[in-house]
C-alpha cells in the first residue's frame, strides 16, 4: 500500500499555518534563508520543494544561489553574514556539497540556533529528515493499530512497536542514512546497517520488518530483496534516464510484496519538508 506523504505533511502545515498566523499578528513574519550551490537536480527539486511549501503557511523565504566553485572561503563568509541577520529566523545549506567544501566546517559555522538541519553538533534540532521517517512509521504503526494515525497518548505505544521490529537502513550518508541511524540509536534501537562494503546484504534485508533506503540509485532495493508485508521506505533520490526523479526500489515491481511503500515524488520529501518548516516555527513561538 502506498503512504501518502503529502497527506501525512498536509496535517502537519494545517497546524504551522495556525502558528504562524499567530506571530504575523504580532508582527512577527518567520524568514528562512536558504542557501543552494550548483545545479544539482535532485537538490533543486528540494528547494524548489521547500519554497512553495514555505509560502503555502506564510512563511518568507530568501535563496541565495552560487556556482558549484564557489570556495570554502567564500562560502563560510556568506553564512556568517546569514549568522548575523536579525530578520533571519533560521538557514539550511542544501546538500550535498561540491568536493572543495568540508560539510563538517560548513556544519559549524551555522549558529546552532539557526541550523534547521540538525547538523551542528550543539544544535537546538533534530533532523527533520529522521523525524520525517519517524512520522511516516507512526503512520503506518496507526493504520496498523485501528487505521488512523496515532494519538499523543499512544506515543508509548508506538516506541514499543518501532523497537520490535527488524529494521535495516541501506546507506550511511550524512545527509541521508547517518541523522535517521543516530536518531533511532537515541531511542534505544540499533538497525542494522547495509552499505557498500556490506557482503550479501540481501541476507539482511529479506529479515527486515522495516528498510530504510538513502542511497540515492535506482533499483538498489530489488524486489527479491525483500520479503513478504515489509515496509519500505525510499529517501534516496536519483534522476533517471527518463530525465525523472526516482527513489531507490522500482514501485510497480515492489508494490505488491511490501505492505507498505513510500513513493517518489509523495513520500519521504513532503514530510521532511514539513518537519523542517516545523523547526523554523519553533524557534519563534516556543
Amino acid at each position: 500500500m502506498k503512504i501518502n506523504g503529502r497527506q501525512i505533511a498536509k496535517k502537519i502545515l494545517v497546524d504551522l499555518r495556525k502558528r504562524v498566523k499567530k506571530l504575523q499578528e504580532k508582527n512577527l513574519i518567520p524568514h528562512l534563508a536558504i542557501v543552494l550551490i550548483g545545479n544539482d537536480p535532485a537538490s533543486n527539486a528540494y528547494v524548489k520543494q521547500k519554497i512553495l511549501t514555505a509560502k503555502r503557511v506564510g512563511i518568507k523565504t530568501s535563496l541565495f544561489k552560487y556556482p558549484n566553485s564557489i570556495s570554502e572561503k567564500n562560502l563560510l563568509s556568506c553564512l556568517n553574514d546569514l549568522n548575523h541577520l536579525s530578520n533571519i529566523h533560521g538557514i539550511i545549506v542544501q546538500r550535498p556539497l561540491p568536493a572543495q567544501i568540508d560539510t563538517r566546517v560548513i556544519a559549524r559555522v551555522l549558529d546552532p540556533a539557526n541550523d534547521l538541519d540538525g547538523f551542528h553538533p550543539h544544535s537546538l534540532f533534530q533532523s527533520p529528515l529522521a523525524m520525517a521517517v519517524l512520522e511516516i512509521l507512526k503512520n503506518v504503526f496507526g493504520r496498523l493499530r485501528d487505521g488512523v494515525a496515532p494519538a499523543a497518548h499512544l506515543e508509548g505505544e508506538f516506541k514499543n512497536w518501532l523497537k520490535s521490529q527488524k529494521i535495516v537502513v541501506i546507506g550511511k550518508g550524512e545527509t541521508g542514512g547517518q541523522p535517521i541511524i543516530e536518531t533511532l540509536r537515541k531511542i534505544d534501537i540499533a538497525p542494522t546497517i547495509v552499505d557498500s562494503k556490506t557482503k550479501n546484504p540481501s541476507n539482511l534485508t529479506k529479515n527486515a520488518d522495516i528498510i530504510i533506503s538513502a542511497v540515492g540509485k535506482e533499483n538498489v532495493v530489488k524486489a527479491e530483496m525483500i520479503r513478504k508485508n515489509c515496509i519500505l521506505i525510499s529517501i534516496g533520490l536519483s534522476k533517471g534516464k527518463d530525465g525523472k526523479l526516482h527513489g531507490d526500489y522500482d514501485e510497480e515491481k515492489i508494490k505488491n510484496i511490501a505492505l507498505f511503500y513510500t513513493p517518489t515524488p509523495g513520500g519521504v520529501g513532503p514530510v521532511n519538508v514539513a518537519m523542517l518548516l516545523k523547526n523554523l516555527v519553533t524557534t519563534l513561538d516556543s
